[in-house]
């Protein structure tokens, strides 16, 4: 009978075993967020990111069928090289690993496999969601129902404005995600610093989200993800003219060629590349390297705390 596990890589697992500062980080933006081959030279900037901050970086993703908390060079060179790496969300972890597959994690497989080793914040460039025309075609990012269901703390730049972020931010307050933002109040769009929509709270400093965290944790009302809201700045976002007329364009080529399901975000980001000459690329990522900085300022806050109140 074949065993099924998780495994760790050492400095991980050193570092849960010690209460040190972790954050989790996904693999699908080395495999498909990114083009060959800046993908494995920014997952080895975002994972230094993690660690100038103070953290330990938890690069998930599975290695022929094994999945792994902490990914090492070798491996996750693997991912970003190899062709035929699946796509792994939830649903999908076992049926890969019965399968012997390669796979990246999503932000929805992240999750819930960072929550279930202890991991309790995961940095991601913009989450999933609800799809524009989600009316007629029900195409919802899983993302959301496992944030809804899992106890972590996700740092992004909003949602990816090729979606319905109204519909989105109205998801997530039904299935009851916190969401504040970090240092504004508004909902940012991903490439966009405001993605349109004010929110309820927000949070100046990793202390006050490490705060939030430990009074959910104390109230016994933490079984959701918060989700912290963390903008690009004004003058670091894509040139909004640019990115309302690309997105016009992707939506058109989107429906001309038939493209659903998951296979929406990787061909919509692709063609932003494509038609912004790099520009878009570039942004994202300075959003997933600021954001992992943040995480990882707010896994030590968390430690940090845990310590004095231990």
């Amino acid at each position: 009978m074949t065993n099924f596990h998780i495994r760790y890589g050492a400095e991980v697992a050193d570092a849960l075993r010690d209460g040190r500062p972790v954050v989790a980080l996904e693999s699908t933006i080395v495999s498909h967020g990114l083009p060959r081959p800046q993908n494995l030279r920014v997952a080895r900037q975002i994972e230094g990111a993690v660690r100038d901050a103070g953290a330990v970086p938890a690069t998930i993703g599975m290695v022929g069928g094994e999945l792994v908390v902490g990914l090492d060079d070798a491996q996750l060179t693997r991912l970003a090289t190899v062709d035929g790496v699946a796509k792994l969300s939830v649903r999908d972890l076992a049926v890969a690993a019965a399968a012997g597959a390669d796979g990246a994690t999503t932000v929805a497989a992240t999750s819930a496999v960072a929550a279930g080793a202890g991991i309790g914040v995961f940095a991601t460039g913009g989450l999933g969601g609800v799809h524009r025309e989600a009316s007629q075609t029900f195409d919802e990012s899983a993302d959301l129902v496992t944030l809804a269901r899992t106890p972590i703390a996700v740092v992004c730049a909003g949602v990816k404005s090729i979606l319905d972020v109204g519909a989105t931010l109205e998801r997530l307050e039904t299935l009851g995600v916190g969401v504040v933002g970090y240092r504004t109040r508004r909902f940012p769009g991903f490439y966009l610093t405001d993605g349109g929509f004010d929110l309820d709270w927000s949070v100046d400093s990793p202390e006050q989200v490490a705060d939030v965290l430990a009074a959910r944790a104390q109230h016994g009302v933490h079984r959701g993800a918060l989700v912290v809201a963390n903008p690009l700045p004004a003058e670091e976002q894509l040139d909004p003219a640019l990115h309302d007329r690309t997105l016009a364009e992707g939506l058109a080529r989107l429906e001309r060629d038939g493209v659903t399901g998951k296979a929406v975000t990787p061909y919509l980001l692709a063609h932003f590349h494509s038609a912004t000459e790099g520009a878009s690329l570039d942004v994202n990522v300075r959003i997933i390297l600021r954001n992992a900085d943040l995480a990882a300022r707010i896994a030590v806050a968390s430690a940090h705390r845990a310590a004095a109140h231990a």
